[in-house]
């Protein structure tokens, strides 16, 4: 695959997931937030769950499974928050805000790796706070929904440093992927059979919108991004995905009416631009020395990934990368 190839399928794995924004916001009408997330990671680990075979059969220690549980359970509560948020914000929002994951992704590698932020990032941490604001009309706009995306976002964040570590110890993209789509409708699906309106009509009527999100937005799009990051360099492919944002306005726009006003597209602008500038500032990925699994262990990375680039670091370090939308951004991203 040459790079062109693989820059154009991470262009498209990035509309797969902004359009697939719309779909979490519709499939609402049918489904509550929990059973939404169950049955459609449900739909994107059974998919996924075939290629587990493909990859390398070793023994996984204990460090391995602990490290995987802590990836599941932050993938977990990242995007049923980023379900949640769609219950009060419109898609345009939230499809931004979810976005910012890539600006605070650096911030908490740097709690928890001590990995320090540039001057760089810090102006861009400032600069999409009051994109956000911007976005949402102001402090008296901000809605429950809005800040239920910010608060997606940071949880992406830390799973995705907790995945970019993860990778590099034990790599098994296709492992870690099958476990925490499955393992997060194990939880979902049990509470929204309890709490919501989990019925075999409902996910009848649903089933457009599962279909798009559990094969398009979750299966094929971190395929697509497992796929091509072994071709394309992280920092490349993290201004190409990012997009996701600007496709998920385009979709609200024409599929749900959804309208920004000038001030709403300056914050928008300002957020988008603030992703650019910490995407474009990442340094290209270094090989490692050895395979990811030799003697690994949890030990901090120098080097990180936002969500959903870090699917792709089974051959590479880690490095800075933009969020995701359900799974792997807006990652695994919305």
């Amino acid at each position: 695959m040459s790079k062109l190839t693989a820059n154009l399928l991470l262009l498209f794995a990035a509309a797969l997931w902004g359009f697939g924004n719309v779909a979490q916001k519709t499939v609402l009408d049918h489904l509550d937030a929990l059973s939404a997330v169950g049955l459609r990671c449900m739909v994107g680990g059974l998919l996924v769950l075939p290629f587990v075979l493909t990859e390398r059969r070793q023994p996984a220690g204990a460090a391995h499974f602990s490290s995987l549980a802590r990836v599941v359970a932050l993938f977990a509560v990242s995007i049923m928050l980023q379900q949640f948020c769609y219950l009060g914000a419109t898609v345009t929002n939230a499809s931004f805000m979810i976005s910012t994951a890539t600006v605070i992704t650096p911030l908490a590698a740097w709690l928890l790796v001590g990995e320090r932020p540039t001057a760089g990032l810090v102006v861009a941490a400032g600069s999409t706070v009051v994109g956000c604001l911007f976005l949402s009309g102001g402090v008296a706009g901000f809605s429950g929904g809005d800040l239920t995306a910010l608060l997606s976002a940071g949880c992406y964040s830390l799973w995705a440093v907790e995945l970019a570590r993860h990778m590099h110890a034990h790599a098994r993209p296709f492992t870690a992927a099958a476990a925490q789509f499955l393992a997060t409708a194990a939880l979902a699906l049990p509470l929204g059979a309890m709490q919501g309106n989990l019925s075999f009509s409902a996910a009848s009527e649903a089933g457009p919108e599962l279909v798009v999100l559990g094969v398009f937005s979750t299966a094929i799009a971190f395929g697509i991004q497992i796929a091509a990051l072994r071709f394309t360099s992280a920092s490349h492919a993290a201004v190409i995905v990012s997009a996701e944002s600007i496709f998920g306005a385009l979709g609200a726009a024409i599929f749900l009416g959804e309208q920004c006003s000038a001030v709403g597209a300056l914050g928008a602008a300002i957020i988008l631009g603030s992703i650019l500038s910490v995407a474009i500032s990442t340094p290209a990925p270094v090989r490692p020395t050895s395979r990811p699994d030799a003697g690994a262990s949890d030990a901090p990375i120098h080097g990180f990934a936002g969500a959903p680039v870090g699917w792709g670091l089974s051959s590479v370090t880690p490095t800075a990368a933009p969020s995701r939308n359900g799974i792997a951004s807006n990652a695994i991203r919305q």
